[in-house]
């Protein structure tokens, strides 16, 4: 188990290292009745406080981009951290429910039991003006960032790290409480655990261990704060082998979700089949939205009746010029709401679907990938514009619909089912009417 977990991790998670997400297992009515998601359903945007905050305190990422010279600095990123007020509105405007944000831990806790007042001033702010907005905050807590004297400690190579991790956790957990927020205590802990192998030399069993403890006994604690909130921990879905890649985490923590988290983007592209050589960035990666049925249908079956909510969805593009397939960001965002809506036509608990990402932000190494709504010009722009590319309309017409016309048809069919998530899409494959 050990060794398989850590092969695991090396290999099959260099697709998560890149955000590589891909689809699950299904049965198809293809002449079933298409309607709305619901009024009410949970749309949602998607950030984290890393990648667009800007003016990062000292942590992990701070030092592993300057460790790496070939990778971006962060700089102001985009901005959010005094441009919050106006990218909440943006997200208000588009009618959505939910507001995901990360709280940083690395600005909370400068320096090992000393919190800065400060820093928690500024979240209240962000927490209270999303409330204020008429969305409910979707908080994260861990989204692979960790302060910079807690990587002279080891990291999660030191043994107290979960000690230390809980105690500032608690510290959120009792402030924004009383805001009822939903949470997620860690994002994508698979690619966490991988980037700290690759970048910290972390053990891959020994963190995923940590991982949950943390996520079980801070799940505990937030529901002794508030008992009636929502909490999970996202995973990073991986077409054909998400059983060997997130099934030794959720085998530790599947107990203690109230709902299960899934963010979804990439198609399964086994390299024999390739037309293409390798992909030159995520851009150039398959984008199935078939998929996201399959990712579901995967854990319906796995946990049943339990609520699912696409925590994270998107496409991404290369600097924000055109997909070299003509895949356009509104064409995928509602061919994928049309799969959402047959998955739940089909029985499936979906209760919820998070965009990612309102704006453009920093991805782990580089400003390249756009994954935004709104595209933000880090390199060249320096007043930080929020441009809408063309699936601002389109969201915000789902939004108002609460999901496509009963009519709508994908504007891509499926692909080759080996393409989407083997044995399951060949088993049963997806088709649309």
């Amino acid at each position: 188990m050990r060794t398989r977990f850590r092969c695991l991790v090396a290999a099959g998670l260099v697709l998560a290292a890149t955000t590589l997400l891909v689809p699950g297992a299904a049965s198809i009515t293809p002449e079933a009745s298409m309607g709305e998601l619901g009024a009410g359903f949970l749309w949602g945007v998607a950030s984290s406080g890393f990648q667009t905050e800007g003016q990062p305190p000292d942590s992990n990422w701070t030092r592993y981009i300057a460790n790496n010279p070939g990778w971006d600095s962060v700089g102001d990123s985009v901005d959010f951290l005094s441009r919050f007020r106006s990218d909440i509105t943006l997200a208000k405007n588009l009618g959505v429910k939910v507001y995901r944000v990360g709280i940083e831990w690395a600005r909370l806790e400068p320096q090992p039991g000393v919190w800065d007042p400060a820093a928690f001033a500024y979240y209240d702010e962000v927490v209270d003006a999303i409330v204020a907005a008429g969305m409910r905050p979707m908080l994260t807590l861990d989204h692979w960032v960790y302060p910079g004297w807690e990587s002279d400690r080891g990291g999660w190579r030191n043994p107290a790290m979960v000690s230390d991790w809980l105690t500032n956790m608690r510290k959120v957990v009792d402030r924004y409480a009383g805001r009822d927020p939903i949470w997620v205590t860690v994002n994508e802990p698979v690619a966490y655990i991988m980037h700290e192998v690759t970048l910290n030399g972390t053990d891959a069993d020994q963190m995923l261990n940590e991982v949950a403890q943390a996520h079980n006994s801070i799940y505990d604690y937030i529901h002794q704060v508030q008992p009636n909130a929502l909490v999970t921990s996202n995973v990073g879905y991986v077409a054909g082998a998400e059983t060997q890649v997130n099934g030794p985490l959720m085998a530790l923590i599947g107990a203690k979700l109230d709902f299960i988290g899934i963010d979804y983007y990439f198609g399964y592209e086994p390299p024999d089949l390739a037309a293409t050589g390798a992909p030159t960035g995520m851009w150039d990666l398959p984008v199935r939205p078939e998929g996201i049925y399959f990712a579901l249908q995967h854990y319906s079956k796995l946990f049943p009746g339990r609520p699912l909510w696409i925590v994270e969805n998107g496409m991404p593009t290369d600097n924000g010029q055109p997909r070299t397939d003509g895949y356009t960001r509104s064409e995928q965002l509602s061919d994928t709401v049309y799969w959402l809506q047959r998955a739940k036509t089909d029985g499936m608990n979906v209760i919820g679907y998070n965009y990612w990402s309102l704006t453009d932000n920093y991805e782990w190494s580089s400003y390249t990938p756009r994954f935004g709504l709104y595209t933000v010009n880090v390199r060249t722009d320096p007043t930080l514009t929020r441009i809408p590319t063309d699936a601002v309309t389109t969201y915000r017409e789902i939004v108002a619909a609460d999901g496509v016309p009963a009519n709508y048809l994908p504007t891509r069919g499926p692909a080759d089912c080996r393409l989407i998530d083997p044995p399951a899409s060949c088993d049963t494959p997806v088709t649309a009417p």
